[in-house]
């Protein structure tokens, strides 16, 4: 083998090796996309994401005189076979008091589904005030074939949400589990 063709063969090598442990990295990144994409959107509140609290921190925190409207909003993915919708539209709520909501969800299919729900905090900036302590899209929820259920929200607004915001938007997005196992 002459030295021209040795060269080259190292070279191929190195781009080899390079071309793999670029693969592996891409591979690893977008492995740890989800979990640093909810630690960052926990910190800063990102795209709506609520925290979650204990009863016993939400019994804690001192209630405020202050009126805030919470308004419920209920979606269904497309594709879906759902009725979702919030037992009440909105309420007036007090930051530092505990309150309760539900929602209603009703399987339109002949077959066992398992249904999940993604919340979503409007304004952005107050979704780092609003914790929940009970909710129903912390699990994956099954429904028999034509079955329905009333789901609860228990949730409380931080005292030390902006003065400026007096109404805060809870969304929630219905839609079929990927994973269907029961």
């Amino acid at each position: 083998m002459s030295d021209t063709q040795l060269h080259s063969l190292k070279r191929h090598g190195v781009v080899a090796g390079k071309s793999l442990l670029l693969a592996f990295a891409m591979f690893g990144f977008g492995y740890l996309m989800v979990p640093i994409y909810d630690i960052i959107c926990e910190v800063t509140g990102l795209n709506g994401k609520t925290g979650r609290v204990s009863v016993a921190e939400a019994n804690a925190v001192q209630a405020t005189d202050r009126l805030v409207t919470v308004e419920f909003v209920a979606s269904v993915n497309a594709g879906g076979s759902w009725i979702f919708r919030p037992q009440v539209q909105e309420m007036q709520v007090r930051p530092g008091e505990l309150n309760h909501a539900t929602y209603y969800a009703e399987n339109l299919s002949n077959n066992t589904v398992v249904g999940q729900a993604t919340p979503s905090v409007t304004p952005q900036s107050a979704s780092i005030y609003f914790n929940k302590t009970e909710c129903f899209c912390f699990t994956r929820q099954v429904f028999e074939p034509k079955g329905s259920k009333d789901m609860p929200l228990t949730f409380i607004i931080d005292p030390d949400l902006p003065i400026n915001v007096d109404r805060v938007t809870l969304s929630y997005t219905f839609f079929k589990s990927p994973d269907q196992a029961t």
